[in-house]
């Protein structure tokens, strides 16, 4: 870490390369990265908030030997001959778990790989961006002016390929740098048995009921309020799917609960409706009107429940009430891992899953470790917090109110008031 000013990273060092558009091209890219050395960096913009789903817009990838290839995924939609060319090889990602499932809608999955967030995160560093952490390890400061813009966008401005290059330009250097901070600590194992879970992940489940992630819909208190949302979000979310933009584009998720509490039956009803006053909103207000009549006249026994079963434990908040020995339990592993987090410079989420914490303390298993391994802890994260989550099963709230009480009568008397 330096006090320095940060050097600006302007121009990539071999200039901007050409985007990669043809098939012919993509297989001198994976020849020149098969004919490289060392490790990959690797990254990838989407279009989010513009497009419909996650897909990539443009891939990057740098290594040494090969210099760096910006590969259209839309031209070239399958990747599998960049990923054969570099398998073996580590990927290094920043943030991976977000560019991982569009890269591996295009063929391109890593065998092993060096997140240099989460790295940043296990050394304890106190911003974990990339543009922070490049500054800090590097001495170098990147432009993220184009973080956010409309990567579906052809022809793609210069500017934005040179933010696009500059991206993968120091990344290698960069876990380079993170990985020697974590040998210094004695976290770099840490930090391996965590890329490794994530390279190892199978792919995500597809969400039940992700209309339920409408932001504001737990202000909809009924069951048919529910169905009406859900039909709703159906509605838009087909929109969407047809006119490839994202679903927020076509109507905000503010406007899908205030319609249900509104529950409008006329055209006139709906565009008084906040966020239904827009020319779109009316060119397809025949479409949410019928959503929400389809809602309304959905039978009792298809309403929707008010939320999803699941084997998860119940919400912290309610421990108190439900079992007051479990919120013993909880209390104490909070305070005990609270205390190991500010020790170790490690966020008490990477030590553990606040989910995983919950589920042992709630349900205390006879073995800890095993149970932890069930919830797919890794290694390291048992070694240091089971012997934690072990002593919070011995708390009871007879133990904690004799230990609060025992700290109230160890306090000193305040001051007699001078008459």
């Amino acid at each position: 870490m330096t006090d320095a000013v940060p050097t600006p990273l302007v121009e990539p060092r071999d200039g901007i390369p050409d985007v990669v558009v043809e098939e012919h091209e993509l297989l001198r890219a994976a020849e020149a990265l098969a004919g490289g050395s060392g490790p990959v960096a690797v990254d990838a913009e989407r279009a989010s908030g513009y497009r419909y789903g996650q897909a990539a817009y443009l891939v990057q990838l740098r290594r040494r030997g090969a210099g760096t290839w910006l590969i259209d995924p839309v031209s070239c939609p399958d990747l599998t001959p960049v990923s054969a060319a570099i398998d073996g090889a580590e990927w290094v990602l920043h943030a991976a778990t977000q560019d991982l499932p569009c890269l591996a809608e295009v063929g391109m999955r890593p065998s092993r790989l060096f997140d240099t967030e989460l790295g940043a995160r296990l050394a304890g560093l106190p911003r974990v961006g990339l543009g922070a952490v490049v500054e800090e390890q590097l001495g170098l400061s990147l432009a993220k002016e184009h973080s956010a813009v409309d990567w579906s966008t052809r022809p793609l401005p210069e500017a934005w390929l040179r933010y696009a290059a500059l991206d993968v330009e120091v990344l290698v250097d960069l876990r380079d740098a993170i990985a020697e901070l974590l040998e210094r600590q004695g976290k770099l194992d840490w930090a391996e048995q965590e890329f490794a879970a994530i390279a190892n992940a199978a792919p995500p489940v597809p969400r039940v009921d992700p209309w339920r992630r409408t932001s504001g819909s737990h202000r909809l208190r009924t069951r048919r309020q529910l169905a009406m949302l859900r039909e709703l979000w159906t509605a838009r979310d087909e929109l969407a799917r047809q006119r490839d933009v994202s679903p927020g584009r076509v109507l905000p998720d503010a406007a899908l609960v205030a319609a249900v509490q509104a529950s409008p039956r006329t055209m006139e009803e709906l565009v008084a409706v906040p966020g239904f006053t827009g020319p779109a909103a009316r060119r397809h207000g025949a479409r949410w009107l019928e959503a929400l009549t389809r809602g309304r006249k959905t039978p009792d026994a298809d309403l929707p429940l008010q939320s999803l079963p699941n084997d998860a434990p119940p919400p912290a908040r309610s421990w108190a009430d439900r079992d007051a020995d479990a919120a013993a339990r909880l209390a104490y592993a909070k305070t005990e891992l609270a205390r190991m987090s500010e020790a170790l410079c490690v966020p008490v989420e990477n030590l553990m899953t606040p989910d995983t914490v919950r589920r042992v303390l709630w349900d205390p298993p006879t073995d800890v470790d095993g149970r932890l391994t069930e919830l797919r802890a890794r290694p390291w994260q048992i070694e240091l917090v089971g012997p934690v989550l072990q002593a919070a099963l011995q708390e009871t709230d007879a133990d904690r109110r004799a230990r609060e009480a025992a700290a109230r009568a160890s306090e000193p008397a305040p001051p007699a008031e001078q008459g």
